[in-house]
């Protein structure tokens, strides 16, 4: 399905930002593990979530969309997870496939993990070979990719685990492998990832520990233990409200709000790097949710300037780094990423493609091996940009057509639902013009 975006007008008006895709994916999961129904309130109905909510299904969790739109998830409890009868089919979803191994390390099972092409090439062994250390027998394909085959007797050992790069995927796996262990599983981690995981296992009932270490910090739980059913109400996904973030702040006489945006810190990172490039972002009506903070962002059209991204501010923004290379393309002066390795592992090489996005459309970049730095100023566009199936690189080449002097194509929008279902008819709301095959 190709796409095509055409410079527009002034974006404004008020919209609600689609559920987060972390959170979501760990309440199904969690709920899936627990006694009892959770309620989950607000849940991202992407591709990805729709993949994790028919896994949970598949160890046993009975999982349903209820008329209000809510979603119930009856747990497993004491009983645990079972075999699946087949192959456990993950699609797109990296954070799924990961969490759900090991979610699933912790009881007597067999289990193959497939995916789509995208994800199927991605590395597994990060979370596999710590499992492995914790008990789980393992085949995958070269690289520890899928499709891979686990086996776990149940009986697994705690584990003190320190991981080459702070992951909120790792982390999570371990800490969810440690909660049918006897003892204390442990992971350190160099520099702070996302703790949407240790913030939930809390609500779920399980006791989770979490002290400073040098720049990084030390992350425990203690097992065994059944978690306790409870009630998620998702908030908004910053990862997803940074598309029309950056649309707005980038189409002159725009001037909109976001509501119901999570301000997590370890996920603010791209909001505070567009604050330094001179952007209009003001931060209202805050509240808790779910055990998360949220707040409406009203964002105004801004004359960006380049910024160098500190390297460790990346596990707060590794998503969000092609559109935040959107706005560095319209900002006066040079924007320089650097320590962000990590992306060319992703659905798709996020920095090669980035570059290539750009360079398609008239924009100087320089790319380096952990990174790339964007010179700002008028963009082009008229370029067909190549998405290699990764939803953040389609969607960051249709904002960037919102103000280029030709219009911007994609090769294929299909796989933005994986993680934005609503993202055509909420910017097209706002004033976009982006022309898909429908329209």
């Amino acid at each position: 399905m190709s796409v095509t975006s055409h410079r527009a007008d002034a974006l404004s008006g008020t919209v609600r930002a689609p559920g987060d895709k972390s959170i979501s994916h760990r309440s199904l999961i969690l709920g899936a593990m627990a006694e009892g129904t959770t309620t989950v309130t607000g849940l991202l109905e992407g591709a990805d979530i729709l993949s994790t909510a028919v896994a949970m299904q598949d160890f046993g969790a009975k999982v349903t969309r209820q008329k209000d739109g809510s979603w119930t998830v009856i747990g497993c409890g004491e009983a645990g997870f079972t075999s699946p009868k087949g192959d456990v089919d993950c699609g797109n979803a990296g954070t799924g496939v990961r969490l759900i191994m090991g979610a699933a390390a912790g009881y007597k099972l067999s289990a193959t993990f497939t995916g789509d092409a995208s994800l199927s090439s991605r590395p597994m062994g990060r979370v596999l070979d710590p499992l492995s250390e914790m008990g789980v027998s393992y085949t995958a394909q070269d690289g520890g990719r899928l499709p891979a085959t686990f086996t776990s007797d149940g009986a697994l050992s705690p584990l003190d685990y320190t991981p080459p790069h702070a992951s909120a995927q790792v982390k999570s796996a371990i800490l969810l492998a440690g909660l049918n262990t006897d003892g204390i599983t442990t992971v350190n981690e160099p520099t702070l990832s996302r703790d949407h995981t240790e913030n939930m296992l809390k609500a779920f009932g399980a006791q989770v520990t979490v002290k400073p270490q040098g720049e990084g910090q030390k992350v425990s739980v203690t097992g065994p233990v059944t978690l306790k059913a409870t009630t998620v109400n998702v908030p908004g996904d910053p990862s997803s409200a940074a598309f029309p973030i950056i649309a707005a702040l980038t189409t002159p006489g725009s001037d909109i709000i976001i509501e119901n945006v999570m301000m997590n810190p370890t996920r603010t990172g791209l909001f505070e790097t567009l604050t330094e490039m001179g952007a209009y972002l003001r931060s209202d009506n805050f509240r808790t949710s779910g055990g998360e903070i949220i707040a409406d962002i009203h964002v105004k059209y801004s004359k960006l300037h380049g910024v160098t991204v500190p390297e460790n501010r990346a596990p707060s923004m590794i998503d969000e780094y092609p559109i935040l290379a959107v706005a560095a393309a319209y900002a006066s002066g040079t924007t320089i990423m650097r320590g962000i390795a990590e992306m060319r592992v992703k659905e798709s090489d996020r920095i090669s493609a980035t570059v290539a996005l750009l360079e398609a459309n008239g924009v100087e970049t320089t790319e380096y091996e952990d990174g790339f730095a964007v010179k700002g100023g008028p963009v082009a566009g008229g370029g067909t940009v190549t998405t290699h199936h990764d939803h953040r690189i389609a969607m960051s080449a249709l904002i960037l057509g919102l103000n280029t002097a030709q219009p911007v194509s994609i090769d294929d929008g299909a796989m933005i639902a994986t993680s934005f279902p609503t993202f055509f008819e909420l910017m097209n709301g706002l004033g976009a013009k982006i022309e898909t095959p429908e329209a």
